[in-house]
C-alpha cells in the first residue's frame, strides 16, 4: 500500500453539521445513521479516521466551510441550510465550531494540525519511526469560500489557529469572489485578502473559482497556488471543471490539481439525487489524472483530492468506491497505463509535499 495524500476533506464540516463520529469504524457510523433522513447521504459514508489509515492515509488538507456570501434574489438551488448563513457572523461562528472539531481530535490525538515546515517534518519522520503503529493524521488546514473571514485584516487571526490555505469562494457569490454556478469578478475585499495571504505565505485554492474571478486572482496573487479538488472541463463539461488553458495556467505555475472522487465531476450529464453510479469506475478518476499529466509531459502536477463526504456519499461516488481506501485502486490502474511506480509515488503524495513544503516553511 503507498503512503497517500488527500487534498481535500470536509472532515470538521462532518463533525459539527451532521454529528458524525469520525472515530468510529466506517461500519459503525454508517449503522449508526440508520433511519436518518435529514440528508440523503446518510448510511452512506466513505470517511472515517480509521478508515483513512486503512487506506494509507498519513496527511490531508482539511476544510473551514460555511458561507454568507450576498444571496440573489432568487434563491439558488445550491443554497443549503447546513452551509449557508444570512450573517458573516453566522459563518465565522460556524466555521470556529469547525475548529473545535479539530481541537478535539488532535486533543484524543487522533489528528494533528501542522503550522509549520519543522511541525511537518516532525510528522513524516514519526510516520516512518512508526510505521505499522497507530499513528496521528496530519492535518493542514484550508479554507472553502473565505466567508468565515469577516473582514481581511481577521486573516492573522485565522493564520493563528493554522490555516494556511484559503479558496476565495465556494458555491455562488461569496463576499470575496465569484464561484460555481455564477460568474463576476473578484470583489476589493478579494483583492485586500490575496495581497494578505500573499505576504503571509498562505497558498491560493483556485477550486470553485469561477472562469472570471479565477483569471484575476491568477493575475494578482504571486506566491503558491493549487487546484484542491479539480476536475477535467474537456472530459465533463461543467463550470465547476478545469478548462484545458486553466489546466496549462496552472501547470506553468507549478501547481498541483488533484483529481476528485464526486461522481457527478466524473460522468458527463449527471444528475444529483437521480443518476446512479451504475457502472462508472474508480478508472474514471484516473482519466482526469492522466489528462494532467500528458498536459505537463510528467506526472508533477497530479495528486488526489477526493472531496469523499463533501455533501455526498456513496450514492454519488464510482460504483466500486465504497471507503476513501478504495483510493487504492489507483495504483494498479495507473500502472495499467504506463506509469512508473516514481510517477504513482508523485501523483499519490510527493506533488503535495512538494506544494506544503512551500507553504509550510
Amino acid at each position: 500500500m503507498r503512503p497517500l495524500i488527500d487534498g481535500h476533506l470536509d472532515l470538521a464540516w462532518n463533525g459539527a453539521s451532521h454529528d458524525r463520529e469520525l472515530t468510529l469504524e466506517l461500519a459503525e457510523l454508517n449503522a449508526a445513521e440508520e433511519g436518518m433522513t435529514d440528508v440523503g447521504y446518510r448510511g452512506k459514508a466513505t470517511v472515517t479516521f480509521p478508515e483513512m489509515r486503512r487506506g494509507g492515509i498519513y496527511l490531508c488538507l482539511a476544510t473551514f466551510l460555511a458561507r454568507s456570501g450576498p444571496k440573489l434574489q432568487r434563491k439558488p438551488s445550491y443554497l443549503r441550510t447546513d452551509v449557508d448563513y444570512n450573517t458573516r457572523i453566522g459563518s465565522y461562528a460556524a466555521a470556529h465550531a469547525q475548529w473545535a472539531c479539530y481541537e478535539y481530535w488532535q486533543e484524543i490525538g487522533e489528528i494533528r494540525v501542522l503550522r509549520s515546515g519543522a511541525e511537518l517534518e516532525d510528522h513524516l519522520r514519526n510516520q516512518s519511526a512508526g510505521a505499522g503503529q497507530r499513528q496521528p493524521i496530519g492535518v493542514i488546514l484550508s479554507m472553502e469560500g473565505a466567508d468565515p473571514i469577516t473582514r481581511p485584516e481577521q486573516l492573522d487571526h485565522w493564520y493563528n489557529l493554522g490555516l494556511r490555505a484559503i479558496g476565495p469562494a465556494h458555491y455562488g457569490f461569496s463576499h470575496y469572489a465569484g464561484g460555481t454556478a455564477v460568474d463576476g469578478p473578484l470583489t476589493s475585499e478579494g483583492k485586500e485578502l490575496l495581497k494578505r495571504m500573499e505576504l503571509l505565505n498562505m497558498a491560493m485554492d483556485v477550486t470553485h473559482l469561477c472562469d472570471r474571478s479565477m483569471a484575476e486572482a491568477l493575475d494578482l496573487f504571486g506566491g503558491t497556488v493549487w487546484a484542491s479538488h479539480h476536475n477535467c472541463r474537456a472530459l465533463v463539461p461543467a463550470d465547476r471543471q478545469l478548462t484545458d488553458e486553466q489546466i496549462k495556467q496552472l501547470i506553468a505555475r507549478d501547481a498541483v490539481i488533484a483529481a476528485a472522487a464526486d461522481a457527478w465531476m466524473l460522468r458527463p450529464n449527471w444528475i444529483i439525487g437521480k443518476t446512479l453510479p451504475g457502472d462508472l469506475k474508480i478508472t474514471s478518476i484516473a482519466d482526469h489524472i492522466d489528462r494532467v499529466c500528458q498536459f505537463a509531459g510528467n506526472a508533477k502536477h497530479s495528486a488526489i483530492g477526493s472531496d469523499l463526504d463533501g455533501g455526498f456519499g456513496t450514492e454519488q461516488t464510482p460504483s466500486d468506491l465504497k471507503s476513501i481506501a478504495d483510493l487504492q485502486q489507483l495504483d494498479a490502474i495507473l500502472q495499467s497505463r504506463g506509469y512508473s511506480s516514481d510517477d504513482i509515488e508523485d501523483i499519490f503524495h510527493r506533488n503535495w509535499l512538494r506544494m506544503f513544503r512551500r507553504v509550510l516553511r
